[in-house]
């Protein structure tokens, strides 16, 4: 069998702490808030939280080996968890969903956040300005590793988890700048050896299939209907990729994690996990471990707001997704129209629905193709609107190795910007002849297009699933 790939068993881990955090009501709150006094606690988003009002908390699934602390776990967890040793992974948070509790008592929403859409990151951290959504927290957290060390800071635990505070800041803006301006009043962050730990707590888990399906390089094996899964089939179930009768998406991923998650919260309705006190000293445990919340998350206070979740009355939704390319590593990303984004959690978390911004709001791009290919200058004039650019003209001149973005007064930051947007690797350069607000892009043999887009079927905005019982999913 295939070893797991982590941030399919994030996702386990993921769904099942939300249950937990929201499902409390069915155990007492008293009691289990005394028990999970030992979780680690983050000051990465003092003084934001709204006073009042309705709550949103966005979790985060971190693609890392290590504890809490950044020390190496028991060797005989690697082993179970078959998907490497503390030298695997990193601290991108490969799964994001933003949980919404609406103030009146209404049903809560789990808007998940595809970790491959392509976005700005908040803060350049780490002089990266745009990429994947989920590596806002990694370059965050590699850039604030590498001040502390040079302040000299030795102190493994404390140098850990200042390094995730600069990631979880950052994370938190990105998602916060993706979705619109929605406020994060909260945060939960799980670390890899949780997610499979947790899943064997609330196992057997009870899944529903449209149809059978079976894939040798997850392993996943299943007949159709609802069938009792163990935490390693839950695995497999989470991180099926193929299907020699369907060509399975994103989207079908997704959606694997979504009933997942309704159904952790069905068994959670029925006492079998915060009804057993062996059970919940587990969960306890791994949340102690393995686990960081804000400073200012009071669960007395989300549990009043969430009884409607032990009931299964959750919704829970994908944001619209246009077409998938491969950026300029070669990796798959998912290209997103930040009007549809923001539309779509505008309705989902009942706000106005904000106005797209101007057309001509970013600079106008003149590219000049001295790479010796016919043509570049043209398609690479295209993808610049999708990009945030006005698109200028096109010109030939004689050929030269090296791609670089020409800027005049005032303009070094978007020149910067425009090459990170390319993929990075170019060259920037002062060009007295250009007024503000114009950019020139020369072209070099060096300049890596990206592949033809490959389309996929958009997602569209109202396309969620509503909780209770057990969904049947592809």
């Amino acid at each position: 069998m295939e070893r797991a790939n982590g941030h399919w068993a994030e996702r386990i881990g993921v769904v099942a702490l939300v249950a937990v955090l929201l499902g409390g009501a069915a155990y007492g709150w008293a009691e289990l808030r005394a028990l999970l006094s030992g979780v680690t606690t983050s000051t990465a988003l003092d003084g934001r939280a709204r006073p009042g009002g309705d709550t949103n908390i966005l979790v985060m699934g971190l693609d890392s080996r290590l504890d809490e602390r950044g020390e190496p776990l028991p060797a005989e967890l690697y082993e179970q968890l078959h998907a490497g040793d503390q030298h695997v992974g990193g601290y991108h948070a490969d799964v994001l969903m933003l949980l919404h509790v609406p103030a009146d008592g209404g049903h809560p929403t789990v808007i998940s956040v595809p970790r491959d859409d392509y976005t700005d990151l908040v803060g350049c951290p780490d002089g990266v300005c745009q990429g994947k959504i989920k590596e806002a927290y990694g370059y965050a957290f590699a850039a604030e590793a590498k001040r502390l060390a040079a302040q000299g800071v030795t102190e493994k635990a404390a140098r850990e988890q200042r390094a995730r505070d600069a990631g979880r800041a950052a994370e938190v803006a990105t998602v916060r700048q993706f979705l619109g301006g929605v406020a994060v009043d909260h945060f939960v962050e799980v670390t890899l050896i949780a997610f499979y730990q947790l899943a064997q707590v609330v196992e057997p888990i009870t899944v529903c299939l449209t149809d059978a399906t079976r894939d040798s390089y997850s392993g996943a094996d299943f007949p159709g209907g609802q069938q009792q899964i163990s935490a390693a089939q839950a695995l497999a179930f989470v991180r099926q990729r193929h299907d020699p009768r369907h060509e399975f998406t994103g989207l079908d991923r997704e959606r694997r994690q979504q009933a997942f998650l309704v159904s952790v919260a069905h068994q959670l309705e029925e006492g079998r996990v915060f009804g057993d006190p062996v059970k919940l000293g587990k969960l306890v445990s791994v949340a102690r471990e393995n686990v960081a919340i804000d400073s200012g998350l009071d669960l007395n206070a989300l549990a009043r707001q969430a009884e409607s979740f032990a009931a299964g009355d959750l919704t829970l939704a994908s944001l619209p997704v246009e077409r998938s390319e491969k950026d300029a590593r070669g990796e798959d990303v998912n290209i997103v129209d930040p009007v549809k984004i923001r539309a779509a959690a505008a309705r989902l978390l009942g706000r106005t629905v904000p106005p797209p911004p101007a057309a001509t709001a970013g600079p106008a791009v003149d590219v000049v193709n001295a790479s010796g290919r016919e043509g570049a200058a043209a398609r690479v004039l295209k993808t610049l609107p999708s990009r945030g650019y006005r698109a200028g003209r096109t010109s030939s001149a004689r050929h030269t190795h090296r791609t670089v973005v020409r800027y005049g007064r005032g303009d070094s930051a978007s020149a910067a910007k425009l090459v990170a947007a390319l993929g990075g690797g170019y060259g920037v350069g002062y060009d007295g002849a250009l007024a503000a607000g114009e950019l020139k892009l020369v072209l070099g043999a060096d300049f890596r297009e990206k592949a033809d887009p490959v389309p996929v079927a958009p997602v569209s905005p109202a396309d969620e699933l509503s909780g209770g019982g057990v969904p049947c999913v592809r």
